[in-house]
């Protein structure tokens, strides 16, 4: 090899590996940006972090009720500087496991202009997250409020007699489901 190939080889070596490097680092960002979206899926799927799961009316008229009793509380909370009232109209619901039951929360905005929010939700113990089902819920969209309006919200929902067979989550007496209103990122309502 000549001394004039040496440089030659060393660019094509260095060429490579910045080549090498910046696919990397875009590999890296592109995980970066699917990371939140990805972890979202995956707490859905496994009741993680107490992510509770949605149920199609078709799956919740498969699911029988057993005898065993659950109570269901109910918390609410809105974002600081959001002027909405939001509150459970029960604070605590008793039924069975199995038992598809129905919550009505309150909502009022209290500013003057129309203001739309998005529920974020979890259940604690949070190994219940996943069989606490919901079939319909307020949470499942935006919900837009103009200024002074008051709505009632159901959530209508049950917890999948499956939590009975958990070794983790059989002995659970009380469910907590609470909900945090939030300013919506796109403001479609």
């Amino acid at each position: 090899m000549t001394i004039a190939t040496r440089p030659a080889a060393r660019i094509i070596a260095n060429r490579k590996v910045a080549a090498l490097a910046t696919g990397v680092a875009l590999a890296m960002l592109g995980l970066g940006f699917a990371s939140a979206p990805l972890y979202r899926l995956f707490c859905q799927a496994t009741g993680l972090n107490g992510t509770t799961q949605r149920a199609t009316l078709a799956q919740a008229e498969s699911v029988r009720a057993t005898a065993r009793p659950i109570t269901i509380r109910f918390d609410a909370n809105v974002a600081p500087g959001m002027k909405w009232l939001f509150r459970p109209e029960k604070v605590s619901q008793d039924g069975h496991i199995g038992e598809r039951k129905i919550a009505f929360f309150e909502a009022r905005n209290d500013s003057g202009h129309a203001i739309v929010g998005r529920a974020v939700f979890n259940v604690t113990p949070e190994q219940t997250g996943a069989y606490f089902h919901k079939i319909q819920c307020f949470c499942f969209n935006n919900q837009r409020l103009e200024a002074g309006q008051h709505v009632r919200m159901p959530v209508i929902y049950y917890v999948d007699p499956a939590m009975l067979n958990d070794p983790n989550a059989r002995d659970v007496a009380e469910i907590t489901l609470s909900y945090t209103f939030l300013p919506a990122a796109d403001a479609t309502g």
